[in-house]
């Protein structure tokens, strides 16, 4: 899992970025518009939503925000109505791609995600033409410096947890969970005073593929200009990433 380690740690390093300048903050009031409007508005009995709200609460959103968002997505305000598709491709390489989109006009979307998947090397496919490669999991971060391998699988494994990795070129454990056991293991190694770094459901690839440093690099900006575009919510992909790609990128 240490290729997605990478790329976790990536995205959260951008969400905090891009939070300086709003665009963070606008895709998280779509995604609690619509975890409300398909889960309903309390968060204690509906998972996405609750981690919505943790989302917008850590870039600082302020609370009426999140309120005025929940309204919208339970039909207490009026608001736009959004529509989930995950778009699947191919990157440079024959990389997988996975592009979850929330958007109120697919016909506007759809071009504007062939256009960016072209300019960069990739090309949108059919439908389930790479899904097959991922799985929907929990996905939590916890620092090395911050417990032990042992107390730390003993307390994520009795949580409910499947899985955890202890990659040595990583400064990071890495646990697994069932979508929906995930926040029970969260708020567990959060008592146990485990505090993780990012708690997150996520599509985690079944296995990577390595390329060299020149098509690394061009996936990674591919995947950068998915994110930016307003109307996408996540990308996955299954590209391995090098410490020289990242170096590279972060220049």
């Amino acid at each position: 899992m240490s290729g997605h380690s990478k790329w976790a740690q990536i995205k959260h390093k951008k969400a905090s970025t891009d939070a300086k300048r709003g665009k963070t903050f606008t895709k998280i009031v779509k995604e609690v518009v619509i975890a409300a409007r398909l889960g309903g508005g309390d968060p204690t009995g509906n998972p996405r939503l609750r981690v919505a709200i943790e989302k917008a609460k850590e870039v600082n959103m302020p609370g009426d925000n999140i309120k005025r968002a929940v309204m919208k997505g339970t039909g207490e305000l009026p608001g736009v109505s959004y529509e989930e598709i995950l778009y699947e491709g191919y990157g440079p390489g024959g990389v997988a791609i996975l592009a979850d989109v929330l958007t109120d006009n697919r016909n506007r979307t759809g071009p504007e995600i062939r256009h960016l998947m072209a300019k960069h090397g990739g090309s949108l496919g059919e439908v389930g033409c790479v899904s097959w490669m991922f799985e929907k999991k929990g996905y939590i971060l916890i620092e090395k410096a911050k417990t032990d391998e042992d107390s730390l699988m003993s307390v994520a494994l009795e949580a409910g947890a499947e899985d955890m990795k202890n990659d040595p070129r990583e400064d990071n454990y890495e646990i697994i969970t069932a979508p929906e056991t995930m926040d029970r293991v969260k708020e567990s190694l959060e008592a146990s005073a485990m505090v993780p770094s990012l708690a997150e459901v996520t599509m985690l690839p079944k296995t990577y593929v390595s390329l060299g440093e020149k098509q690394t690099v061009q996936i990674m900006r591919l995947v950068e200009a998915l994110e930016d575009h307003d109307d996408v919510q996540n990308v996955y992909t299954n590209i391995d990433v090098s410490d020289e790609a990242v170096a590279e990128v972060e220049k």
